[in-house]
């Protein structure tokens, strides 16, 4: 079974800067994508970001040229930069691993972004 650790969440101004981090143990077969989904409230859960074996990198048009998303495949630990932050960014964001059989979330971490 594969479980997904992540932290970094918090309260942050607009125009700040925040660094999550998604730690996966357990085992993990073939190649997978890691990536970063966030539901803000009363809202459906979307992408932000994801990133494949090979590093390629997908983003949500909303964050574009604001986020960035990179992983350590030694670690099994994706990670998700935030920079220029708004309040629309305001949400839990959410790990996921998919593999060909499985997909897996995290618990969730709140990011606020309010002055």
């Amino acid at each position: 079974q594969v479980q997904l650790v992540e932290s970094g969440g918090g309260l942050v101004q607009p125009g700040g800067s925040l660094r999550l981090s998604c730690a996966a143990s357990g085992s993990i077969f073939g190649p997978y994508v890691m990536g970063w989904y966030r539901q803000a409230p009363g809202k459906q859960r979307e992408l932000a970001a994801t990133i494949a074996n090979g590093d390629s990198t997908n983003y949500a048009d909303p964050v574009k040229g604001r986020f960035t998303i990179s992983r350590d495949n030694a670690k099994n630990t994706v990670y998700l930069e935030m920079n220029t932050l708004k309040p629309e960014d305001t949400a839990v964001y959410y790990c996921n691993v998919v593999t060909k059989w499985a997909s897996y979330w995290g618990q969730g971490t709140q990011v606020t972004v309010s002055s």
